[in-house]
């Protein structure tokens, strides 16, 4: 982990990199627990401590006691990992401050689907049971969700979103690059290596494997639905090949960022939280979007 970090994008304090927010108080709180801050579980035999939940509570504590009480406005965010954290933390993060206190949600990259792989199997999902599993993280995720059903299935973010009552924002890519390689088309699930070039260079793709994307399109746009009408939420699916886009600084404000209309991301986040517009932005499909920054990756040898 490295000692220093750049703050970009919506974490830079610069006006003309970041309009909105700028002038605001920051802090970072490094991922490190491997459950999204969810894990209370151990096994002493084998020197396994998980304790996720606790380093959330500690580091939320530690940030009260230095101000944050304090704050007239705030925003829980993160990406991927740290998306689905602030996706899960959302109601908790709310229920720290005085009711006055103006408070929202953001997940950058953070709506993991529980979607068949190209193998017809569920990747992802044994992934999640795995990691719910072994870190116990079940009784820390909402209960609202857990009441319902198992724990694995309210590690995923289609299955909690609806029951959020903090104002939230989705910011994804409607073709995530993360989900594409470790959970659509893993090599375990396409051992004769025919999604290789496609998942490394969506320029690769054949139509029949576009096609299978349209339909992993289709059930984000599904699971958004039921959160997507109360006024309060907000969401900018774009249709980038893309994972995370908050932190970088040339997909959350720069001239040439993705933007679906006349609104880039950072223009859509901040008229959201400010209640400047409501915000209800879905980019048409693939390959319509000639704004995208695309990540394309190096094959393996």
């Amino acid at each position: 982990m490295e000692k220093e970090i750049e703050f970009t994008g919506i974490m830079s304090d610069k006006p003309k990199e970041n309009p909105d927010f700028f002038n605001w108080n920051r802090v970072k709180v490094r991922y490190c627990d491997g459950a999204s801050f969810t894990g209370e579980s151990e096994n002493k035999q084998k020197g396994l401590f998980f304790r996720g939940q606790r380093i959330w509570q500690v580091a939320m504590e530690e940030l009260m006691s230095k101000g944050m009480h304090l704050a007239n406005q705030a925003l829980l965010s993160g990406c991927s990992a740290g998306g689905l954290a602030s996706i899960q933390h959302c109601d908790d993060f709310r229920a720290l401050f005085a009711t006055s206190t103006k408070v929202k949600c953001l997940s950058d990259a953070g709506l993991f689907l529980d979607a068949l792989d190209v193998a017809g199997g569920r990747t992802l999902r044994s992934f999640f049971d795995g990691i719910v599993t072994l870190q116990g993280s079940g009784k820390n995720l909402p209960k609202t969700c857990t009441s319902r059903m198992g724990g694995t299935s309210c590690f995923f973010p289609q299955n909690v979103l609806s029951d959020i009552q903090t104002p939230a924002f989705i910011l994804n890519s409607a073709y995530d690059a993360w989900q594409l390689q470790e959970s659509l088309a893993p090599d375990k699930a396409d051992p004769n290596g025919y999604w290789r070039e496609c998942k490394h260079n969506h320029l690769n793709c054949t139509a029949e494997q576009i096609q299978f994307l349209q339909g992993f399109r289709d059930q984000m746009l599904n699971a958004v639905k039921g959160f997507s009408m109360p006024k309060q939420n907000g969401l900018f699916i774009n249709s980038c090949f893309a994972h995370c886009q908050m932190e970088n600084q040339d997909t959350w404000f720069a001239k040439n960022s993705p933007r679906i209309g006349n609104k880039g991301i950072a223009k859509a986040v901040g008229d959201w939280y400010f209640d400047r517009a409501e915000v209800k932005a879905i980019d048409c499909p693939y390959p319509c979007d000639n704004t995208c920054h695309n990540l394309q990756f190096r094959s393996r040898s």
